[in-house]
């Protein structure tokens, strides 16, 4: 791909014209790394609270970005002091520094953002990995470590790897009970979910006009799956209409990449010929034909998510419900993006439809997503319309969670199988959006603050621990040895054990609860015994969300190097930002010879850092040699002991 330092000084594609906008001084796109400025943030109440105590540490008097919104959507069901203390300190926050608060109950990020805030051709920066959903309206939106945000918020540049973009060129027209959420399984069929770092997906061609906003934001969300860097839509008529029908005509850019734009790749997709597909058991990149499926009994069906939680996405359910009621011994559950969404689905009458047909009403948060609530039961098969299908996400580790549409999850409902949507009636763009932003707080001080504002802080909110400066010689041992494709989610469990991420001595009890019930009390004994800790794994380690804890709760517990395969992004940069060695095998083949419980040596690392991308680890089996490619900026990071500690 053609590279441009200057805008407008060749043919650009869609990324290049937003990113060269947003280069900051004494970088480029020609750079290994390239550094850009940020508009937006975003945050959510379970890496936000982090984020925020980072952000305090840093002792910058308020928020330097266009616009931060801090939103609480994730542990929404309050049972103990824990959620409710967080969102009391998430508001004083919000209040102290010039951030938008987003009440609970107002909505999921995502779709919130889309709605209210998006703007085509800015930069987001979201401490979550699903905040690519903005590249549907025209937004270069990427998931990073609260960190990261903290850091963006105080005025700094986020750094990426110099893109490369390929081109997905989209023909055709979608067939009846064929939706977005089959054009995005059918890119990770294509894809899959590891080998994509530092990619960027440009989605382009005459399909693009077939497709709304809501669409386009499912197609970019499941993004996150692939592993890119991030999803975009060019910004067109179709983005336009959604804008204005939101009240906000004078946030639309039109922005399309110029004839003859170059791409790193290019790969054509006929939306014609897509079929129903379903992601099977565990991974979003197990993909399968719904046909194939077939008969095969359902127990339980959860619409809703940040990936297809719109009203067309809603308003579609409710048209293939209407006068029907769903299968006896199928529970049905639907969680709505947003307030907005509830509103327009009660005034046209869906609602109504919805509860009749014999569906639970969800609150308008990721819930079910994380496995938060709704559970399923032992062994269940389980069809949800999110975006990640990891064994025990859901909450039960034995559940068979598919990934599908909101059109199959409507046909298999009323049959209590895997069905066929045989047709479905397009929902038309609504021409005009009900407003309602009362549950936005201290909106009219964004960006400045309130001078006194007093921090809340009740019992959970711990200290944020800082790493120590890398030695030149320290001794390690095996604390585990995982597989292939470990997410964060096995890292740090999510549902019950969310409530506590602000407290971190706590959290940290369950690293790798799910994998190794006893890492962390190995861990503790290791640190005691003067022992670093190192965690060996395969392919596409960190895969998942934007889960700082997964880094920062390791390093709590002395966990100074991770020896894989291959890691991805998100995680590889929050690992260096809190001091932990993100080292890849040379020869892959060394997997084998690290075992459980073997004590490695590493010896002169601070000059191997400064001087080689190559480092040589002592281990029983001999001299292992390791990569460990950084950047200048990363190289000031590891050694310091974490980005805090490196301001």
């Amino acid at each position: 791909m053609k590279k441009c330092s200057l805008k407008n000084s060749c043919k650009m594609n869609v990324v290049e014209k937003i990113l060269s906008s947003h280069i900051v001084k004494g970088s480029s796109l020609d750079d290994v790394e390239v550094a850009i400025k940020i508009d937006q943030t975003l945050t959510q109440d379970a890496t936000g609270t982090m984020a925020y105590l980072q952000f305090e540490s840093m002792g910058v008097s308020k928020v330097k970005t266009q616009l931060s919104v801090s939103y609480v959507d994730h542990n929404t069901v309050q049972i103990g002091f824990e959620n409710s203390d967080d969102h009391d300190f998430l508001s004083s926050v919000a209040k102290k520094y010039g951030i938008i608060y987003s009440k609970a109950g107002n909505g999921i990020c995502h779709q919130l953002h889309l709605e209210r805030f998006g703007k085509p051709g800015t930069t987001l920066l979201g401490s979550d990995s699903h905040t690519p959903t903005g590249g549907g309206i025209g937004q270069i939106a990427i998931g990073a470590g609260g960190i990261d945000i903290a850091v963006a918020m105080a005025g700094g540049a986020f750094n990426i790897p110099r893109p490369k973009v390929r081109a997905i060129v989209l023909k055709g027209a979608l067939g009846s009970g064929v939706s977005a959420k089959d054009v995005a399984l059918k890119v990770l069929e294509k894809f899959g979910t590891k080998g994509n770092v530092g990619w960027i997906f440009e989605y382009s061609g005459p399909g693009v006009a077939t497709l709304d906003v809501p669409s386009r934001a499912t197609i970019a969300n499941m993004g996150a799956e692939l592993g890119v860097t991030t999803s975009v839509f060019p910004s067109d008529s179709v983005t336009k209409q959604f804008l204005v029908a939101q009240g906000r005509a004078k946030d639309f850019t039109l922005l399309k990449a110029d004839a003859g734009a170059k791409y790193d790749d290019v790969w054509e997709l006929d939306l014609s010929k897509i079929e129903p597909l379903a992601a099977a058991p565990h991974s979003p990149g197990n993909i399968v034909t719904v046909k194939s499926m077939k008969g095969v009994k359902v127990n339980q069906i959860m619409i809703g998510s940040c990936t297809n939680s719109s009203y067309r996405d809603i308003r579609t359910v409710a048209m293939l419900l209407k006068g029907n009621h769903v299968a006896d011994d199928v529970e049905v559950g639907i969680a709505c993006g947003s307030r907005q969404v509830v509103s327009m689905l009660a005034k046209d009458g869906s609602l109504e439809i919805l509860v009749k047909a014999g569906c639970r009403i969800l609150e308008n948060a990721c819930g079910f997503c994380i496995g938060a609530h709704m559970s399923p039961s032992t062994g269940a098969v389980s069809l949800r319309t999110s975006n990640r299908n990891f064994e025990g996400r859901s909450g039960t580790k034995d559940a068979k969670v598919y990934l599908v549409s909101p059109e199959t999850a409507a046909a298999s409902a009323l049959t209590g199988e895997f069905s066929l949507c045989k047709s479905v009636k397009n929902v038309p763009r609504p021409k005009k959006f009900p407003i309602d932003d009362s549950m936005f707080l201290y909106s009219a001080t964004a960006g400045k603050g309130i001078k006194g504002a007093k921090i809340v802080r009740g019992p959970n909110i711990a200290q944020v621990p800082k790493g120590e400066k890398l030695r030149d010689d320290f001794s390690a041992i095996v604390t585990i040895k995982t597989g292939d494709k470990i997410t964060t989610d096995h890292i740090m469990p999510a549902g019950a054990r969310l409530k506590f991420r602000s407290n971190i001595p706590q959290y940290s009890k369950y690293v790798f609860e799910s994998v190794e019930p006893t890492f962390h009390d190995m861990c503790l004994a290791n640190k005691e015994k003067g022992l670093f800790n190192v965690i060996v794994a395969g392919e596409s380690y960190g895969q998942g969300s934007s889960r700082e804890h997964a880094a920062l709760c390791p390093m709590y517990l002395g966990v100074k190097a991770v020896i894989a395969k291959s890691i991805e992004r998100i995680h590889r940069a929050n690992l260096i930002n809190f001091g932990i060695l993100p080292f890849v095998f040379k020869n892959p083949a060394d997997y084998e010879k690290l075992k459980f419980g073997q004590k490695l040596r590493f010896r002169g690392l601070p000059s191997d850092i400064i001087s080689s991308s190559l480092t040589n680890v002592e281990t029983p089996a001999g001299l292992i040699e390791l990569e460990l490619k950084l950047s200048d900026r990363e190289k000031k990071i590891i050694l310091s002991g974490g980005l805090l500690a490196s301001l």
